[in-house]
């Protein structure tokens, strides 16, 4: 989604706290906003986080400390969203659907979806390399 390419980390966090206040309060949202608090509504466990808002944006999640980040999950969760929608790479859109039908449940399809995106960005990251798409996909496939 290039809307996130130029946002700090801070200004990434206010988007997925202005969408969740206004999904809230029922006031007009943006269609990027929409998305964003869909994926916001599907995981309770992150709307007192969001709902403090200055905390959400000051804290650090970290590994060490035992806590899984809500910002990078969600946003995960965005991304492979876009990747279905836009079918990149090819053959990821029928392989959610044939998963989502197995499971019974797009979400948990999604959270599969994303295990294996979070490896292909990781191993890409630690080899210095984009990422591998082939493999990727291989890896969605296998579920």
């Amino acid at each position: 989604m290039p809307f996130f390419d130029n946002q700090s980390r801070d200004d990434l966090r206010r988007v997925y706290i202005e969408a969740w206040r206004k999904r809230r309060a029922g006031l007009p949202i943006e269609p990027l906003e929409a998305q964003v608090a869909d994926v916001i509504a599907l995981h309770p466990e992150y709307h007192a986080a969001l709902e403090r808002g200055a905390d959400a944006l000051e804290r650090d999640y970290t590994p060490e400390g035992g806590q899984s980040n809500p910002f990078l999950h969600m946003g995960l969760h965005l991304a492979v969203r876009d990747q279905i929608a836009t079918d990149r790479p090819a053959g990821l859109r029928k392989a959610f659907e044939s998963l989502a039908a197995r499971l019974g449940a797009a979400h948990e399809a999604e959270h599969r979806i994303i295990e294996c995106l979070a490896e292909a960005m990781w191993e890409a990251q630690r080899s210095g390399r984009p990422p591998d798409e082939a493999a990727y996909l291989q890896h969605v496939l296998r579920l």
